[in-house]
């Protein structure tokens, strides 16, 4: 009941996660990076432990494939689980137990893994990746491109009400952190893409605020130097 994409821009260093579901708030329990080691969603029957779990293995050195290994290793029930990591060498590993949900699979290119369960056909991760590798731009531009793709293969067999964006760059906090927790009717993937739309242009005033206000724009708004 989730398809997500995971990926690292070799540009800029970020690291990124988008995905989306009919279970409300996917991307609270499924998606994680980290600044400088890279990627994680963790999904069909989430354990959300498995995100910081496979990230603070990539952060003492082990590859994704290592990573994801040992945190399929140490779970306690690995047939219900899907877990899709990149690392900062833009290494991809994914597990798929047994177990996950309808039809689902895999596919990894050039500095991304997509991966999904309950999928309305296997071609969706397949779709997914080629259309972050055919993007361009930056790193969230090309994350939204990818889950649009999927969704247009078929995506999940059934309606999606969440979806949300994930970007660690060099900062402790996230780049950008972006959710679309519930929606009924209209579609949260078109709800992601026009929300990066609206964000992205700010995003790096936002990280100069934190770092030094005095630099950094105004807004206009009431109250705002």
């Amino acid at each position: 009941m989730t398809f997500s994409i995971v990926a690292r821009c070799a540009d800029s260093g970020q690291f990124g996660v988008a995905i989306s579901s009919s279970s409300p708030a996917v991307a609270a329990r499924c998606a994680f990076a980290r600044s400088g080691v890279g990627a994680v969603a963790t999904q069909n029957v989430t354990n959300p432990a498995l995100g910081p779990w496979t990230l603070d293995r990539m952060t003492t050195g082990a590859s994704a494939e290592a990573a994801v290994a040992a945190a399929v290793a140490a779970d306690g029930h690995p047939a219900y689980r899907q877990l899709l990591a990149i690392d900062g060498a833009g290494r991809s590993a994914v597990h798929s137990g047994e177990r996950a949900l309808g039809i689902w699979g895999s596919a990894a290119g050039r500095d991304c893994v997509a991966g999904g369960n309950l999928l309305e056909n296997a071609g969706v991760p397949g779709a997914m990746v080629a259309a972050f590798e055919a993007a361009e731009g930056a790193l969230g531009a090309r994350l939204v491109a990818a889950m649009q793709a999927g969704l247009a293969a078929g995506g999940e067999a059934g309606p999606v009400h969440s979806a949300g964006l994930l970007i660690a760059d060099r900062q402790a906090w996230p780049y950008a952190e972006l959710r679309i927790d519930w929606l009924d009717e209209a579609c949260p993937i078109e709800a992601l893409a026009r929300t990066w739309e609206v964000y992205a242009p700010q995003a790096d005033d936002y990280v100069t605020r934190a770092l030094n206000p005095t630099a950094a724009p105004s807004y206009g708004v009431p109250g705002d130097a």
